[in-house]
């Protein structure tokens, strides 16, 4: 390809400079004439001016005065001949003293008063000539002087302005194929020495991959200027129109999201909440050739299967909280079957009795302050499966909750999260270990969950509802930094607040308004 372009770029440039070579040349002649022509014409008004001139041709010169004027001038001005003429056409001066006294060979031009320009042959060769009339006293043609410059000098001059024409192209032409040769390899170290036929296959392939994939992909140059983006990239963060040649400040807002892939947050496999999903991004340089190129951006919606992990690790901390239950039943089983065999009856009503009661009080408890069935049920489940990790959640005795006016759905992700954040921050904490929860919907809906943990360090009071950010070791299959994000999402969508209180201690509080148009659960994920 390299070589194709330098020969049709050499070529462009020889016809090119050849042609104007030729142009400038043919105008450089035409001008030239001109030139000595004007000159001519010069002389020949100064002649026909003189005094002498005049007044010899109506005494018929006997004293040869313009036969020695003229022979000055042709000293001086080098022309190649000064004729004078009567209006006869008789010469009274030539360079060929033969010719002196002799008729011309053709009419007296000036005859009708002009001036005349033009080439001529005339007896010493073709030469610029000009023809001016003399004139007498009172205004009246008397004569013609007639000057001329050959051919031959005139030659010599446009010989020089064409070897002049002739270096000047030649530079030119050098300088088109010093810059071909630079160009042409800078084509080289850009299209990575690719033929066009390979780069337009790249091209085809990059665009089927590009939008045949499911991931999110967004290409940017050093500048930070996008140079692609798929599909799947435009719905995760809701850009539409002319977003290629665009930089990033003016397609994401300011935040998380907008950090990672400008690079300005490193790491990989970083998770981020936007508004309607759970995103994991990564970053990588691009470097071809040992030169950087700029970065690709791959985006991958984790939105359903986080969701779905997380139900799954509830799923299991239930059927965990199961076996326990199912080997205390066991135990119990045990000791009524036992108190049967012993014939003791009475003990073995009076111990099933209290072990049914027992279990009954605290469904009931619940029940009894907690309104909507699906949070007492959440609530039950927390505390059964804390239960098994060694961890009393209380729910307070002032804790009221009735039928609601802001969103179930949304309540049960703010309180599944804060108590599950609870519960985890005590997983290495020394015995007791205590979670309490208080309910309140006197105005809207007010969830306050304490802990006796080590609590949120005063300087990650900012940090800690940031998407991403934990402090807290990875779980296997679930990601960390992502329930306090979510709850403080809920709690700005429905314009409520959502309150962090530095340790000792675990302390969080949320309040979201109610809501009259609120009517059961909606699309919110509970993680």
């Amino acid at each position: 390809m390299t070589a194709q372009i330098l020969i049709w770029m050499l070529s462009i440039l020889v016809l090119t400079v050849t042609m104007g070579g030729v142009l400038f040349t043919m105008i450089s002649n035409q001008s030239l004439d001109r030139q000595y022509q004007l000159r001519a014409l010069g002389i020949a008004a100064s002649v026909a001016q003189m005094p002498q001139i005049g007044a010899a041709m109506e005494t018929g010169d006997p004293q040869h005065t313009i036969e020695r004027l003229a022979a000055g001038v042709i000293d001086s001005a080098q022309p190649a001949y000064v004729v004078v003429t009567d209006r006869a056409g008789i010469r009274y001066s030539h360079p060929n003293a033969a010719l002196i006294g002799q008729p011309l060979e053709e009419p007296v031009a000036v005859l009708d008063g002009q001036t005349h320009l033009g080439v001529n042959a005339g007896s010493l060769g073709t030469s610029a000539n000009a023809k001016v009339p003399i004139r007498s006293a009172d205004g009246s043609v008397i004569g013609q002087v007639s000057v001329g410059i050959l051919i031959t000098t005139e030659q010599g001059d446009q010989i020089q302005e064409v070897w002049l024409i002739v270096g000047f192209s030649a530079a030119v032409l050098a300088l088109g194929v010093l810059g071909s040769l630079v160009l042409a390899r800078r084509i080289k170290r850009v299209t990575f020495d690719l033929e066009p036929a390979e780069i337009a296959s790249l091209l085809q392939e990059r665009e089927a991959l590009l939008h045949g994939i499911r991931e999110a992909v967004i290409g940017f140059d050093d500048d930070g200027l996008v140079t692609v983006i798929n599909e799947e990239a435009r719905r995760l963060l809701k850009v539409e129109g002319t977003v290629v040649g665009r930089p990033l400040t003016g397609l994401v807002p300011a935040g998380r999201l907008r950090d990672l892939l400008s690079g300005a947050l490193p790491g990989a496999d970083q998770v981020v909440l936007t508004a309607d999903s759970l995103l994991v991004v990564n970053r990588m340089p691009v470097v071809l050739s040992g030169r950087s190129i700029g970065s690709v951006v791959t985006l991958r919606d984790r939105t359903e299967t986080e969701a779905l992990i997380r139900d799954l690790h509830s799923v299991h901390g239930l059927m965990d909280a199961m076996r326990a239950l199912e080997h205390e039943y066991a135990n119990r089983l045990h000791v009524v079957a036992g108190l049967l065999e012993m014939g003791d009856h009475s003990q073995a009503r009076n111990y099933v009795s209290q072990i049914s009661d027992t279990s009954r009080s605290l469904g009931e408890g619940l029940r009894g302050r907690i309104a909507p069935p699906e949070l007492a049920a959440l609530l039950l489940a927390k505390i059964t499966v804390a239960a098994e990790q060694d961890v009393l959640i209380t729910v307070t005795e002032d804790s009221r909750l009735d039928q609601s006016t802001v969103n179930h759905q949304a309540l049960l992700t703010i309180v599944g999260n804060l108590l599950d954040n609870a519960v985890d921050a005590l997983a290495n904490a020394p015995m007791p270990r205590l979670v309490t929860i208080q309910l309140d919907d006197a105005d809207g809906v007010f969830v306050a969950v304490r802990d006796n943990g080590p609590g949120v360090p005063a300087h990650s009071i900012d940090r800690v509802l940031v998407d991403g950010y934990s402090t807290k070791a990875a779980r296997p299959g679930m990601r960390r930094g992502i329930g306090l994000a979510l709850v403080s999402r809920i709690v700005g969508r429905a314009a409520g607040t959502l309150d962090v209180f530095p340790g000792p201690g675990g302390h969080f509080e949320a309040w979201l308004p109610a809501d009259p148009q609120a009517s059961g659960p909606n699309d919110e994920d509970t993680q």
